[in-house]
């Protein structure tokens, strides 16, 4: 027999909602996507006979996950733009951590570079390494969502494994020095010091932007000497634009807004004291769906 669910289900699925939208914002790298996940997940306890789910939580999080594995192979399916050909979505809050969602949602801090690397493993292998790297789940609860053996889904965990390690090198966990050096790389862009630039960056810098569609997609750029060589477009940008500080996925950022309007985000990867990563964000359409409320001043 269907149960409908009574209030007190809801409110307890309302409790974990964070954990949820923090598993499908890793799955699916789109913020958006993940609201509907989580919404599809209510629909399925909804339907359900609540009086044998022992481990609501437990059960919420593995419905969800099969949820997203379902959404990432409708992608393939569809021939839909591969997210791995744009950056995800920044997840954006103020430097003083004010936010409490986003709080919950970056409990681990998972940067943007991370999120491109995971783009580019399968649905099994990102499921895998999702739910048990970062959630903890064992293989034996992992197993039936991509319908393998526990042993297989421990290998597809491992395959992910090795792909993500070496990619994304830890940032430094030092806030206030991530800071530094991102205010000294507005500083050096403002002035156009290519010298003091160059400096800043570290030798296997990456700079990933996304203009969206009208700018081709993601464009990649590798190398200290070859990112430093936009110094005119950052110093077009910084000078243009009203720049604010903000965190971007956890780590030091900026937020450049012209005349009002969003113009990009700008998430920076702080390894050793340098830059190892610089990801922008400056499709319109994208940056009109982002909360930037949380940064003006």
């Amino acid at each position: 027999m269907i149960v409908n669910p009574p209030e007190f289900l809801a409110e307890r699925f309302e409790e974990h909602r964070p954990h949820l939208r923090a598993v499908a914002y890793r799955m699916l790298g789109s913020l958006a996507e993940a609201d509907d996940a989580i919404q599809e997940t209510w629909l399925r306890l909804a339907g359900s006979d609540d009086r044998r789910i022992d481990n609501l939580g437990g059960w919420l999080t593995t419905v969800i996950g099969r949820v997203c594995l379902d959404m990432l192979r409708a992608r393939k399916r569809r021939g839909e733009e591969p997210l791995e050909d744009r950056l995800p979505d920044p997840v954006i809050g103020r430097e003083d951590g004010a936010n409490p969602e986003q709080q919950a949602l970056l409990a681990d801090s998972v940067g943007l570079a991370l999120l491109v690397v995971l783009e580019s493993l399968n649905p099994a292998e990102r499921l895998a390494f999702v739910l048990h790297d970062m959630f903890g789940l064992s293989f034996e609860e992992i197993a039936p969502i991509v319908d393998r053996t526990p042993a297989t889904a421990k290998k597809l965990a491992s395959r992910a494994r090795q792909r993500v390690r070496g990619t994304t090198p830890p940032p430094d966990s030092d806030r206030a020095d991530q800071r530094r050096v991102v205010d000294a790389f507005l500083t050096a862009a403002r002035e156009g010091d290519f010298e003091a630039l160059l400096a800043l960056l570290d030798p296997g810098v990456v700079l990933r932007a996304d203009g969206g569609a009208l700018t081709g997609g993601l464009r990649t750029i590798r190398g200290a000497a070859a990112v430093a060589g936009r110094l005119d477009t950052f110093q077009r940008m910084a000078t243009a634009a009203t720049t604010r500080r903000a965190l971007v996925n956890g780590s030091a950022g900026l937020v450049n807004t012209l005349n009002g309007q969003p113009l990009s985000v700008m998430s920076f990867a702080v390894t050793g004291g340098r830059i190892a990563s610089i990801d922008i964000l400056s499709d319109p359409a994208r940056l009109a769906h982002l909360d930037l409320a949380s940064v003006e001043d």
